[in-house]
């Protein structure tokens, strides 16, 4: 491909990062079911391990396989370099690692999937750093919820589980004046629906199970790095901006400029948490990316269609799709995401628990799984299952009180999608 050609999303979504094998002219990128590499000398390994020379030691690290999809992502995110690894949760891991010391702690919205909200309130205690939630539809509250410790904020571009919209500009003007990163998950938009590095995120972390393998197969994750963020203008940042000892001193960002968050991902997060992803699931979310944006365009199309119709329906209260013209995102909707609202949001039942719980088990073509962004469509009620562990009034700030169903819509036929929301909601009228 020419380097000076600007090319559209949907070539780069299947040429981006892949090249025919040198060894066989394979055009699908190969499957790298190896855990180590025949190094060429002494002195290349030397070399390899003192971080002198790019290239594959051992696939704890790097592999081939994973460097296509880790190339392909960050270019569809329009970032300077990307590191994939084993989940969602690991890449949320992954992304705070160079950033935070004990003592330190993050912001971040009220308005995160419920695993998330329990890593930041409670697992990354463990690290002695701490998180504080706020709604981020309070721009003051988000200014006033930082201190000289916060070295992040991080939100959801489109927030699972009610598909609400983040203004990511005006969080990132505020991570700015603060000198802290923004971090966005990018899971439910995917880069084709927005590009959270052109509001000024500093790095995006994707859930790559969902939208973008697209088909349920594989887990995995991934951070994207800007390379925009100056690591070295205050004291805040010593993994990036200070000696390494593991190094002998090396300094990440005087030594790799724009990619240092990138290199020390690999070079220390990756060697010491070890969150690897294994290259079959590269090989599986790199052909599902192949057909992202006809898929996002479906997905989107279907939601329109069937949140207007449940929007009218009698059995439900209220439909939180930020693509509906009664949504109070929807202008947000048209300025952060003009492609669409992606295909995730919630309803409301007037029939509370219970109508929630019937209503699930009666759907026959959505499938009941902890699950979003496949290409089947998929419905949980989250306040018993992903929010579970979240006290009432977290549950209610995250928009999975008791009463709310999150629906994921697929690709299928909308008619089809409708009469069986249709079947089910008579069931529990």
């Amino acid at each position: 491909m020419t380097e000076t050609r600007q090319y559209g999303f949907d070539t780069l979504q299947i040429h981006a990062g892949a090249r025919p094998d040198p060894a066989t002219g394979a055009r699908q990128t190969p499957i790298y079911q190896t855990t180590a590499y025949v190094f060429r000398d002494a002195e290349h390994a030397a070399a390899l391990f003192n971080l002198q020379e790019v290239g594959y030691i051992y696939s704890r690290l790097t592999n081939p396989t994973v460097a296509v999809l880790q190339e392909r992502i960050a270019t569809l995110e329009g970032g300077a370099g990307a590191v994939c690894c084993s989940s969602g949760h690991a890449a949320q891991i992954m992304a705070l690692f160079p950033l935070m010391q004990p003592g330190c702690n993050i912001v971040a919205s009220s308005r995160l999937y419920g695993g998330t909200i329990t890593q930041f309130s409670q697992t990354i205690k463990r690290f002695g750093w701490s998180c504080t939630f706020v709604d981020f539809d309070d721009l003051d509250a988000v200014k006033a919820a930082i201190n000289d410790e916060t070295r992040a904020i991080f939100g959801e571009a489109i927030a699972n589980p009610g598909g609400w919209i983040m203004d990511v500009r005006a969080v990132a003007d505020i991570a700015d004046a603060a000198g802290i990163p923004l971090i966005i998950d990018n899971t439910t938009a995917t880069p084709y629906l927005v590009r959270p590095i052109e509001h000024g995120a500093t790095l995006v972390v994707h859930s790559t199970t969902k939208y973008l393998t697209g088909n349920g197969t594989v887990t995995g994750g991934c951070v994207v790095d800007s390379g925009r963020f100056d690591w070295s203008a205050s004291d805040k940042f010593p993994s990036l901006s200070q000696a390494e000892p593991a190094y002998h001193g090396l300094k990440f960002h005087e030594t790799f400029g724009n990619l240092a968050f990138t290199f020390h991902s690999i070079a220390v997060g990756l060697r010491d948490l070890g969150m690897t992803m294994n290259p079959q699931a590269a090989h599986y979310t790199l052909c599902g990316i192949e057909t992202l944006s006809l898929r996002m365009e479906r997905h989107v199309q279907n939601a329109e269609t069937v949140a207007g119709w449940l929007e009218k329906h009698p059995a439900v209260d209220h439909v939180t799709y930020a693509g509906l013209a009664s949504s109070p995102y929807n202008a947000l909707a048209k300025k952060v995401c003009p492609k669409g609202a992606g295909g995730l949001f919630t309803i409301a039942l007037k029939g509370g628990y219970d109508a929630c719980v019937k209503f699930v088990d009666s759907l026959e073509i959505f499938s009941h799984v902890a699950n979003l962004g496949d290409a089947r469509s998929l419905v949980i009620h989250s306040a018993s299952t992903t929010h579970r562990q979240l006290s009432p009034e977290q549950q209610a700030a995250a928009g999975a009180s008791p009463d709310v169903v999150r629906i994921s819509i697929g690709i299928e036929d909308a008619d089809d999608l409708i009469a069986d929301l249709d079947q089910a909601l008579e069931k529990v009228s």
